[in-house]
């Protein structure tokens, strides 16, 4: 994370709960969760009101205490910080919670961006909601949100979808699954996976515009836009990228649906290197087409194949 200069709150009341007069602590917050994105990237992007929340809470809960002691470290704040992550955040509920209920402000943090977008923070904010537990947040960072805004692609509707799987079959499924959602679809991906990743959405969503943005709000932030098909090819000749990604693609355009006759095609070639099952599944998953009526059809083609063979081998009726 690149250093910043300390940002410091030019508000008279957040001067005056700074220097306070000597015998003054800094005002108390009132009690309760106070969700405060962070930065993605760059150490400025943090708004005046959560380096205000954080320099006086209680406590500040996070992912990663050398990851936000830097951050923290950056900005001058030395309020003391809670581990809670996905390996303990079972455990730790009740005992935030208890604090909380106690009188203690407890600020929830993440790495990178706002807490809950694809993490474990949303089961403590419903457990505070269901013990009557107040709960705020401050809004800033979020790198989906910010791709989206680069990608170019349509903003008035869209999907974030989390991290895609990281199997094939899985991966190609979902995007089967995602295919006539009318809206611009946001994923994470690990850089890693993203020349497969791409080539199997291309093959299921087709050549939809699509962009990979990478280190957003960084030194080396880029955004690469094109064709899915495109962008496949470049990352299959050039590698995985460095750094995070984001990859957002277009909404589906007016595409008429496959006839019976492109589907029966597309089961054909799909059984001569499938099971059936494994078959059906992924021409649902090209065409969009309800799963159930493929692999009724995909069992038809298949018994109409097997009594062809029969009757060629002399087994059929008549043959006795």
């Amino acid at each position: 994370m690149p250093s910043a200069p300390p940002i410091v709150s030019t508000s008279a009341k957040a001067q005056t709960d700074a220097q306070g007069s000597g015998t003054e602590s800094l005002s108390k917050l009132a009690p309760g969760l106070y969700v405060v994105a962070t930065p993605i990237g760059n150490a400025a992007d943090i708004t005046l009101r959560a380096l205000d929340t954080l320099t006086r809470a209680t406590a500040i809960a996070c992912e990663d205490t050398r990851v936000t002691a830097k951050l923290m470290g950056i900005h001058g704040i030395h309020t003391p910080f809670v581990s809670y992550h996905e390996h303990n955040a079972a455990k730790m509920r009740p005992i935030l919670i208890e604090r909380m209920q106690a009188g203690d402000a407890i600020a929830l943090v993440t790495d990178a961006g706002t807490p809950l977008v694809s993490d474990p923070g949303y089961k403590l904010v419903r457990e505070c909601v269901a013990a009557g537990v107040a709960v705020t947040t401050l809004p800033g960072a979020s790198a989906p949100l910010v791709a989206l805004v680069l990608s170019g692609l349509p903003t008035d509707r869209f999907l974030f979808a989390g991290f895609l799987p990281n199997k094939s079959s899985a991966r190609r499924a979902t995007a089967g699954e995602l295919k006539n959602v009318p809206a611009t679809l946001v994923f994470f991906e690990s850089p890693q996976r993203l020349p497969e990743s791409l080539a199997d959405l291309a093959d299921i969503l087709g050549s939809r515009e699509a962009a990979v943005a990478r280190e957003l709000t960084k030194l080396y932030e880029e955004v690469r836009r094109g064709t899915l098909p495109e962008l496949a090819a470049h990352y299959a000749e050039a590698g995985p990228p460095r750094g995070e990604v984001v990859l957002v693609i277009g909404p589906p355009g007016a595409e008429e649906a496959p006839s019976e006759a492109d589907i029966d095609s597309l089961l054909r070639e799909a059984l001569t290197r499938l099971s059936v099952r494994d078959a059906a599944a992924d021409v649902a998953a090209r065409t969009g087409q309800p799963k159930r009526a493929v692999y009724a059809r995909a069992l038809e083609l298949t018994r109409g194949e097997l009594t062809r063979g029969e009757l060629t081998r002399g087994e059929g009726p008549g043959h006795g």
